[in-house]
């Protein structure tokens, strides 16, 4: 009796173990697919991650990018540049920013401050600067300046000869623009 009952032990062991068996091989395909589905969309994700990552890279370099040219900008603005623009382009490439973030010019002496370096870059290159005299070849005249009762002075006017009273009123309008020249109106 206890030999049948080993027997049918064994053989029940084998049937629960054949039924485990099928019931594995049956639910594997769903399981792989399931694994297969998590795989896609864990890598998708990555993907998506990674995308973000460098899109938030390229906005902080722009950004930065931009927070230079307007520093250097309002610099050379301040500095009382004419051709902003023009001299932004000449000079950009010798100011970078620092691990620690600051601004500074490379220059064959080392590393110098903005303000500093652009100021000594101005003084070396005064065409930047606003003409000190409106005039010259090529200039168009302005509109002319009277003295009393809207009286311009043309230089053809100026002869020898001249009543007093036209005489004074040259002498006077001269006056009036070497004062406003010294003023830097």
């Amino acid at each position: 009796m206890e030999q049948e009952s080993n027997e049918l032990r064994r053989l029940m062991r084998g049937v629960i173990e054949e039924y485990l068996s099928s019931e594995r091989t049956r639910a594997e395909p769903a399981y792989k697919a399931e694994l297969t589905e998590e795989k896609r969309r864990r890598e998708s994700l990555e993907r998506r991650v990674n995308e973000l990552v460098e899109e938030n890279q390229r906005a902080r370099r722009q950004a930065e990018e931009s927070e230079r040219s307007t520093a250097i900008r309002n610099e050379l603005q301040r500095l009382g540049v004419a051709k902003v623009d023009l001299a932004f382009q000449v000079v950009k490439s010798d100011i970078v920013r620092t691990e620690d973030g600051r601004l500074v010019a490379r220059t064959p002496e080392g590393e110098a401050g903005v303000r500093e370096y652009l100021t000594g870059w101005v003084q070396e290159n005064p065409e930047f600067l606003p003409a000190r005299i409106a005039g010259g070849s090529g200039v168009t005249p302005g509109p002319r300046l009277g003295g009393g009762g809207g009286y311009g002075i043309e230089l053809e006017r100026i002869r020898p000869g001249m009543s007093a009273e036209e005489l004074q009123k040259v002498r006077e309008r001269i006056s009036q623009v070497a004062r406003e020249s010294l003023r830097g109106e």
